[in-house]
């Protein structure tokens, strides 16, 4: 069998259904972006703060002890912090992770050809359609950014401008009389952009180096918080906008996804083995759970690119053990949309 060809024939296939796009956290760690190791590295050396009681120490306390031995999902939902401690946990995240969000932005201004995505969002609207749509449980805004750098409009559930307010559709965009094309972001753990009042109202910002006064984050951190947190606005309409995004997907193509997202995963796995939507994961290591889940059939049509010393292991249902295309990095973004332009 010609590897090489059937590689392309699935990609191909994947892309010309326009599928929705999966960004995981290996999309942002390929830009630099840290992971839940570095954040849990820098969580524990933060001092908490000055106000904290006894009670708020004890339980941080026990958090860094637990972080030591375990991932930092795991010590978060076995620990369960104080109020005061998680509103620290989510600052201390968002001022540790934004500015790295912030270094790309600079770079995309500087050069709007920087991100594949980019590339990938012009060939997709480069049809009819008039909306594409990623689901993602990052903070950043690499598609934001991809997008806007693309000549699209990039809607997260939020009006444009420098003030956005909540909105239950994308704002209509016209350039004279053609129909303006939009990038759907659907962020269902929050975005570095989005920021709470007192009062609970939400509002989206432009990229910006510290919290405006009297605002907190807008983004769920891991651990038990974010099982609550999600049947809140605005993640309730945002998660209720990405299933239907998911729902109506006619393929999907995963960037550095590692199916261990339980607000995500059932329902894509659903319609993968239900429905036969094929599948395209790229990912520098497939993670245990999406090989488990690839070995145990629950995806009728998929195929799965990862990094191997020879070049890159490709894994589909013709060939679940993988086979090695030596000399190419097709796990790689940029270069697997050579394979379908």
């Amino acid at each position: 069998m010609d590897y090489n060809k059937l590689v392309t024939t699935l990609a191909q296939e994947c892309v010309k259904e326009l599928p929705l796009i999966v960004l995981g956290s290996g999309a942002s760690a390929a830009h630099k972006i840290p992971g839940m190791g570095r954040l849990g590295d820098h969580l524990v050396a933060s001092s908490p703060p000055e106000n904290a009681g006894a009670q708020d120490l004890d339980g941080w306390k026990s958090f860094c002890e637990k972080v030591k031995v375990t991932d930092l999902e795991s010590a978060l939902t076995e620990v369960q912090l104080s109020s005061a401690m998680t509103n620290h946990v989510v600052t201390t995240t968002w001022n540790y992770l934004n500015p790295f969000d912030l270094e790309i932005f600079d770079q995309v201004v500087a050069n709007r050809q920087l991100l594949p995505l980019s590339r990938l969002f012009r060939h997709l609207l480069d049809s009819t359609v008039s909306t594409i749509h990623v689901v993602t449980p990052n903070y950043d805004r690499l598609g934001e950014y991809a997008a806007e750098a693309a000549g699209f409009a990039a809607y997260t559930g939020f009006s444009y401008g420098f003030i956005g307010r909540r909105t239950e559709r994308a704002p209509s965009i016209k350039h004279g009389k053609v129909e303006g094309r939009t990038v759907s972001i659907w962020k269902v753990h929050g975005s570095f952009g989005w920021f709470v009042d007192e009062d609970g109202v939400v509002t989206g910002l432009p990229p910006r180096r510290s919290c405006p006064a009297k605002l907190r984050p807008v983004i769920i951190t891991p651990g038990i918080e974010k099982y609550r947190l999600t049947h809140e606005e605005p993640f309730l309409s945002i998660k209720a906008n990405a299933d239907k995004a998911i729902r109506s997907a006619n393929a999907f193509l995963c960037v550095g996804f590692g199916f261990n997202d339980s607000h995500l995963q059932p329902l894509l796995v659903e319609r993968c083995q239900t429905k036969g939507v094929p599948l395209v994961l790229l990912t520098q290591t497939i993670t245990e759970k999406a090989r488990d889940l690839f070995k145990r059939g629950r995806f009728a049509r998929y195929m799965a690119l990862e990094q191997c010393s020879e070049g890159t292991r490709m894994y589909c249902n013709d060939t679940p053990d993988g086979v090695v295309l030596e000399g190419v990095e097709y796990w790689q973004l940029d270069n697997f949309l050579n394979l379908v332009m």
